[in-house]
């Protein structure tokens, strides 16, 4: 039975944790620093439980899904939902940032001198073929112990859906023994979390502690506007493509997905928020289990809204900054960029060098790029929280295709 009691409430902690840590950090300076280890250990011991989680539930929700008509459906829907709410995010970002042109007036480019400078090379893109040969796994060995997310997603769709082209009683052995193996995993995340709140405070302390406040008042303009767009799609969007096009109300979606937002926030890991995303998804909004494996963990690797607003709002920014005119060709060039580029970007967390690609792609220079890679965590964090709702948007939208309701896995808490 789930405790009532303050103590008991893991995101409550969790919040709490993030604001002691940030007066800490802000108290401390570079001192803070000693509390790293926390973050890094919780971070750790997520990661170590994420690849097998990914693997199994992929396999299993595609497996349970099967060769049913609704297995077509949910799949190809679920890519489009990603693509086209990145692409829209990118509009959105433009949009904003013509209205409020967060880059006039501001000169950055003598704070960015105290940090390691970027270069082309770091925002190079493979091309359409090497990404799509990319993706296929020629060691899926390999590829778990490497991490490649990619490419195990690739690998467990595939053996998922072979599981149901297999005569016979033994697929249904295979999949009742992944199942069995996916609630351990859960099992084990969850006792990983009860220590959140002490790895949440040590990513907070170090964070703060290591680019302080005051760093932020020179981007102050691009992050408030960026902030907008980030309120706009979660808090508008997402909830009317809820209200529209499943039978969940837009209100219930916005108060059940409060506890998976924090941990978002606190971890800045898609990846690290995935097992209290599926927690809240199976329980709170009645998706499938076979929905949630299949849509989630795909999601925390190629849905990434947040970061298209980021990109586009950032090419705007400096664009603006450096008094670069873009016509139709970059604008075209910064939303296929941003959206294509997202894709398959690790849902951990840490500073990206996309974005680098982005202002290349529209010939906007790169020079002051540095000071917001030292501030990628406060974006990153707040960006994650977005990308993780959309997850969650995607599959209560995809479940009406479900060809059954599969008993949700369930995490007691107070086990």
């Amino acid at each position: 039975m789930k405790s009532k009691h303050w103590l008991g409430n893991i995101g409550l902690q969790v919040v709490i944790a993030m604001i002691l840590g940030a007066l800490v950090g802000w108290a401390m300076g570079s001192s803070a620093s000693i509390f790293a280890p926390l973050g890094t250990l919780f971070i750790h011991l997520i990661k170590m439980l994420v690849i097998p989680l990914v693997l199994v539930a992929i396999i299993a929700g595609s497996a349970s899904l099967g060769n049913t008509p609704s297995a077509g459906k949910i799949g190809l829907g679920t890519f489009v939902f990603f693509l086209g709410t990145s692409a829209l995010a990118v509009v959105l970002a433009l949009v904003l940032g013509h209205l409020f042109e967060p880059g006039l007036g501001t000169d950055i480019t003598a704070h960015a001198k105290a940090f390691d400078p970027v270069t082309a090379d770091q925002g190079a893109l493979p091309g359409a073929v090497d990404t799509l040969i990319g993706m296929i796994p020629t060691n899926v060995f390999e590829s778990l112990t490497g991490g490649n997310i990619l490419q195990i997603l690739v690998f467990s769709i595939f053996f998922g859906i072979a599981l149901t082209k297999v005569k016979g009683a033994g697929p249904k052995q295979v999949q009742s023994a992944l199942n069995t193996v996916l609630e351990a995993l859960v099992w084990m995340i969850s006792k990983v979390m009860l220590i959140a709140p002490l790895g949440v405070f040590g990513l907070m302390a170090d964070a703060v502690g290591s680019f302080g406040f005051g760093a932020m008042k020179v981007v102050l303009n691009l992050f408030w506007v960026y902030l907008l767009g980030i309120i706009i799609y979660t808090f508008l969007f997402f909830p009317a493509l809820v209200q529209l096009l499943s039978p969940v109300s837009a209100l219930k979606f916005i108060m059940v997905m409060k506890k998976p937002q924090v941990m978002a926030l606190s971890t800045a890991s898609s990846m690290a928020t995935l097992p209290v995303n599926m927690q809240t998804c199976e329980q709170d909004l009645k998706v499938s289990n076979a929905t949630a494996s299949f849509v989630l963990p795909l999601g925390a690797t190629v849905n990434m809204s947040g970061n298209a607003i980021y990109y586009g709002l950032v090419a705007i920014f400096f664009a603006q900054m450096y008094h670069v005119p873009l016509d139709m060709t970059a604008y075209a060039a910064i939303i296929l960029t941003s959206t294509l580029g997202a894709v398959g970007q690790a849902g951990v967390p840490g500073p990206t060098f996309l974005v680098v690609a982005v202002l290349l792609s529209a010939g906007i220079p790169i020079d002051g790029l540095p000071l917001l890679f030292a501030l990628d965590r406060i974006f990153d964090m707040i960006r994650t929280a977005l990308n993780i709702t959309g997850d969650a948007a995607c599959a209560v939208i995809m479940d009406k295709y479900a060809p059954e309701k599969a008993q949700p896995i369930l995490i007691d808490e107070a086990d």
